[in-house]
């Protein structure tokens, strides 16, 4: 009796296991079954940066009457007067030969892929050096670093004035060398300056992308690693504004774009 018992109990264990099983999934319930891990779907990488052969370059120049600007006057403080034996340039219009110019931001504003471009690793670098913002104008991509130096060794302060990314006033006393800081918004250029000297003025703009240049006495830029294709360019300057040109180029080819700047 206990023996049949036995055997009557395990054929209904039996018999739930087989319940378990087709509700589970064991037979067609007219949908389809969610995927394994094996075949779940992946999500898509995101595109990678185009990278390209085309390039835009040219040379930017002043026309006209060249202004009279007066040097720029350290007296207010003997220990960055002592510093240069000469009349300190203004950087309000830097001229080369040929009335080349100088601090002119050149970018790409229209006709970019829509992509994500890597932030680099390398700082750009800001110095303070002979009481001066060495570069006067310079761009950096979101995140990137920038190494603030001081090789001064006097007190100099760093006041960044942006309108989208946040602001910073940073003191660097002669002890203190050098400090790191990122933007981590897009914006257009604007100023940072030293509240001890008034006079040291430096220009940033922070981009998404790599393809801007400022331009050195030679008064020359060239943006490379361009996919081909239309493009918006601008010609930046922070006294007389704005030059705007549009360029197409084609793959391995090199584009050339010049800017001129008059005086209002």
């Amino acid at each position: 009796m206990k023996l049949q018992k036995s055997f009557f109990l395990a054929g209904l264990s039996l018999l739930a296991l087989a319940v378990l099983a087709i509700g589970c999934g064991g037979g067609d319930s007219g949908e389809t079954p969610a995927p394994t891990s094996a075949e779940a779907p992946t999500a898509s990488p995101s595109a990678d940066a185009p990278t390209g052969t085309a390039s835009i370059g040219g040379t930017v120049t002043y026309q006209g009457e060249v202004p009279s600007l007066p040097p720029i006057t350290m007296d207010a403080d003997k220990d960055c007067a002592t510093m240069h034996s000469e009349p300190v340039a203004s950087e309000l219009l830097v001229l080369g030969d040929g009335s080349t110019m100088a601090n002119i931001m050149v970018r790409v504003t229209g006709g970019l892929p829509s992509a994500t471009w890597p932030t680099p690793s390398e700082p750009a670098v800001l110095d303070q050096k002979g009481c001066k913002y060495i570069p006067h104008v310079f761009g950096v991509m979101v995140n990137q670093p920038i190494r603030i130096l001081n090789s001064d060794g006097i007190l100099h302060n760093v006041h960044a004035l942006p309108k989208v990314n946040r602001e910073f006033n940073t003191p660097m006393p002669a002890t203190v060398t050098e400090t790191t800081k990122t933007f981590d918004k897009v914006e257009d250029l604007f100023e940072i300056k030293c509240d001890v000297h008034p006079w040291m003025k430096s220009y940033v703009a922070v981009y998404d992308h790599p393809y801007f240049s400022v331009t050195q006495e030679d008064g020359q830029f060239n943006i490379t690693g361009l996919p081909a294709g239309t493009y918006e360019i601008e010609a930046w300057h922070e006294r007389l504004g704005i030059q705007t040109a549009s360029v197409t180029v084609g793959d391995g080819q090199s584009a050339t774009q010049d800017f001129t700047f008059t005086r209002p």
